[in-house]
């Protein structure tokens, strides 16, 4: 083969992505947009969990990509219910979950290994990349094995829980947290780190969290991403002047560590907003709690819960608000942030984690991390903010849009991740090419 032909031939990728759906929120349609637009520019085959095959079998997206469908439940599923038992449901207690997911995900590698391990042998693929799971402390088994280089993110994780916030810890049943750190002794563990030829880091207290040896593979590439085709600015309905009600929204889960009572109590306490519209997309075990905080303030007219909505209307929902409001304060991605940014809304965010970094403050307003009700009177005072001085906020907002736009469509970021691959195959040397500020 000619060089020139070299520089054409594009890379062959076997993808695992065992979170990977079109229609399930957070970490799953994280996975299906970046291993899809990872296609446009790459010969790949998915190797994905067979439960996700008939959301991505009907989504048109999907025609003409190779997808191989992986049964491991007859370890998942047993495994899934016990953990679902043991942790009270399926929305809290996420590390008890990633350890009950430890043995369930090596399953998975190993279906993936006995299928591909000839393949990847007789040199069918350049390269293997493993996408999802994304925490750093779920090890490879596949990483020790494979014959040809390995790439291993974006990966998140190791952000703190705020001394400020013990009690939501526990409601959010986060006592397994403590066990964290075990994970660098788990079987496979020392060997992925020791074998992987690329880690993609979203975040420095990611990388911080590594073992040792593994940082000169390392480089910066956040993990979150949008859609244009579902976020973007076009006909947005609000545009507030100040001759009309401003729409604040929370969107997400309604747990503990979201802590969506900042945005109801700093929302509900405020005699400026009280002409305004606060919404509430999202449920679970807090809602019950923020309709009677709503109710005692008599903010019930004024404050709306919608409950879920399908995530293909998450961006028509962006463009009728105009504001989003996410004191999260343990968020690790926040892919939610840059789909409002791209949609238009002003962002107001918790300086902690993902938000803090996504956010500057010429793209919204960033609430400085402190007790709950120093940030109901943080947030308070950003919203207040927002509705008695009009027109700064659309400079924040075309400034969000712009920094989205640029960074963060998934085609971009597939495009960001071509010259990693080709720089493994021809076997130079990484260097991080990425700008994201």
């Amino acid at each position: 083969m000619s060089a020139w032909e070299s520089q054409l031939k594009k890379p062959r990728v076997l993808i695992l992505a065992d979170d990977c759906n079109p229609d399930w929120p957070s970490l799953p349609v994280v996975g299906y947009k970046y291993a899809l637009s990872l296609a446009k520019f790459c010969d790949v085959t998915i190797a994905t969990h067979v439960r996700n095959r008939e959301n991505i079998e009907k989504d048109p997206h999907s025609k003409g990509v190779d997808f191989h469908y992986v049964d491991n439940e007859y370890v998942a599923k047993p495994i899934h219910r016990f953990s679902t038992w043991i942790r009270g449901g399926g929305k809290v207690a996420w590390s008890l979950a990633m350890i009950f997911q430890y043995p369930t995900y090596l399953a998975f590698e190993w279906e993936v290994w006995k299928t591909f391990k000839h393949a990847l042998r007789s040199g069918e693929f350049d390269l293997v990349h493993r996408i999802t799971p994304m925490s750093p402390t779920m090890p490879s088994y596949i990483a020790g094995k494979s014959p040809v280089p390995f790439v291993i993110g974006p990966l998140n994780g190791n952000l703190d829980w705020p001394k400020e916030f013990r009690s939501e810890q526990t409601r959010e049943k986060e006592r397994a947290r403590v066990l964290r750190d075990f994970y660098k002794y788990l079987p496979y563990s020392s060997a992925t780190y020791r074998n992987v030829a690329l880690i993609l880091a979203a975040f420095d207290h990611t990388a911080r969290d590594l073992p040792d040896g593994a940082s000169s593979k390392v480089v910066s590439f956040p993990e979150v991403g949008f859609d244009p085709e579902w976020f973007d600015e076009t006909d947005r309905k609000p545009a507030f002047f100040g001759d009309g009600p401003y729409n604040f929204a929370f969107v997400g889960r309604l747990v503990p560590y979201k802590v969506p009572e900042v945005a109801v109590c700093a929302f509900c306490e405020s005699d400026i907003l009280a002409e305004h519209k606060l919404h509430i997309v999202g449920d679970g075990p807090e809602r019950a709690r923020l309709e009677a905080i709503v109710e005692q303030t008599g903010r019930s007219d004024s404050v709306i819960f919608h409950g879920w909505i399908d995530q293909k209307d998450v961006g028509q929902f962006f463009r009728s608000v105009d504001g989003f409001v996410f004191p999260s304060i343990r968020e690790l991605g926040a892919g939610v942030v840059v789909e409002a940014m791209a949609s238009g809304c002003v962002n107001f965010v918790t300086n902690y984690g993902a938000p803090g970094d996504l956010v500057s403050e010429d793209r919204g307003f960033r609430i400085e991390l402190n007790t709950l009700d120093e940030m109901v009177a943080g947030y308070q005072h950003a919203m207040e903010e927002a509705v008695t001085n009009p027109a700064d906020q659309l400079s924040k907002a075309n400034s969000a849009v712009e920094y989205a736009t640029d960074c963060f469509t998934w085609d971009r970021k597939a495009a960001l991740t071509v010259p990693y691959y080709e720089d493994l195959i021809a076997g130079r040397s990484i260097t991080d090419r990425r700008d994201y500020s």
